[in-house]
């Protein structure tokens, strides 16, 4: 890890902290990540050392400062000299984003996740999304891509679109502490076609993807299981439909922010695929061969669990990225690292923010945090009129294009 390239300057908003009692991020710290520490204490019969160091974290992490690792992984030296400023402080009083990125780096020694030992590699947050892509809704969405087959070429590209834009609510730790969001039928005034949808660049999103010259796409996941099932559902539409030559999924190195998605994770929603009925199945045998031959590279970089914006990618990573037609940022994470996570004013133009990205990039995002950037005033206005939440109530997405 290095230090981000963006610094604090006077010309742009703070970065976000959670010490604002009852603020979003704030609610996080207080109610998500306890109720993460039982449901992984629940989950896993662990021995009395792993249990220990949990509710150690807990404890730390509620009421008290922040700590060093206690683990001596490959990347412990990186977490080291990036925990130095932050070392004896209170949680709240640190960007969020940084504190987010530890808490789970803290989690995942306390089960001893990196150590040699019967524990090693195991995945404390797989029982909840294996739960997931068991659930019961999840066959009647899988059997919802038989009615595709007869829909013209453009209701197809804006079916599989929305299906991932929208599927970014199935983010389990979300769940956590919202009761679920609506079905994005809202009536707030919108930039976009689809309700609930406050800028829609779909139309410019395929204007990038031109059959007639498939070049690369690169798509940057999000979360596992019952998300990460239309995330791929996408990819084999841009393959198929000849709108890519080669995809490229960008997924976590390890288990990270409870339920994003990791190799084995994406291997998993491929087995859901290929053993339901239908069109779902003929979907994931068609990504298995794709990846087999080449069309379809799973890809991952320590990068991805760091604690920093997408302003600081490494050389390689821009390099992926620099070649590609088009990059697809998915979720709200996502989008946070992408535009910074600070307290924009929601008008700053996305395209602004996104400048230093080396590619055409879209963000297919469900609002689920403070960071927004790129809405028109009218709708901030008629939003800020009807709604305290929208930024996190989950009710509202963005598609939003950088060409």
């Amino acid at each position: 890890m290095r230090t981000p390239l963006v610094q604090e300057t006077s010309d742009r908003p703070p970065t976000i902290h959670s010490n604002e009692p009852g603020s979003f991020p704030w609610s996080v710290l207080h109610d998500r990540h306890p109720e993460l520490i039982r449901r992984v204490l629940d989950s896993h019969p662990y021995p009395p050392r792993h249990q220990h160091r949990l509710r150690l974290l807990l404890e730390q992490a509620t009421g008290g400062v922040i700590e060093p690792l206690d683990d001596t992984a490959g990347d412990h030296e990186r977490w080291r000299e990036s925990a130095r400023p932050y070392l004896g402080k209170r949680w709240y009083d640190v960007p969020w984003l940084w504190a987010e990125s530890y808490f789970y780096r803290k989690v995942l020694a306390a089960v001893g996740y990196f150590d040699p030992g019967p524990w090693q590699g195991v995945d404390p947050f797989a029982p909840i999304k294996d739960a997931e892509l068991r659930g019961a809704g999840v066959e009647a969405e899988l059997a919802g891509l038989d009615e595709l087959t007869d829909l013209p070429d453009d209701e197809v590209d804006r079916a599989v679109l929305q299906a991932a834009l929208w599927g970014n609510r199935a983010d389990l730790g979300f769940r956590m502490i919202a009761d679920g969001a609506t079905d994005g039928t809202t009536d707030a005034a919108t930039d976009g076609a689809t309700p609930g949808t406050i800028v829609d660049d779909s139309a410019r999103l395929w204007t990038l993807l031109d059959p007639a010259r498939p070049g690369k796409v690169c798509v940057i996941a999000d979360n596992a299981a019952q998300e990460l099932l239309p995330d791929l559902v996408l990819v084999d539409h841009l393959l198929h439909s000849g709108r890519a030559d080669v995809v490229v999924l960008h997924v976590k190195p390890y288990p990270y922010y409870v339920s994003d998605a990791t190799t084995a994770d994406t291997l998993a929603c491929l087995r859901r695929l290929s053993a339901a009925r239908g069109q779902a199945s003929v979907r994931g045998q068609r990504l298995a061969e794709a990846i087999r031959t080449g069309r379809l590279t799973l890809a991952t970089h320590p990068f991805w669990c760091a604690p920093l914006t997408f302003h600081a990618m490494p050389v390689d990573l821009r390099a992926d990225f620099a070649d590609a037609s088009l990059t697809i940022v998915k979720g709200d994470l996502n989008y946070r690292r992408l535009v910074d996570d600070r307290v924009w004013a929601p008008t700053t133009p996305f395209e602004e923010l996104t400048a230093y990205f080396p590619s055409a990039v879209a963000a297919l995002r469900i609002l689920k945090s403070d960071v927004v950037a790129g809405l028109p005033a009218s709708a901030v206005e008629t939003l800020d009129a009807t709604s305290d939440d929208w930024r996190t109530s989950g009710s509202y997405a963005l598609i939003q294009v950088r060409s």
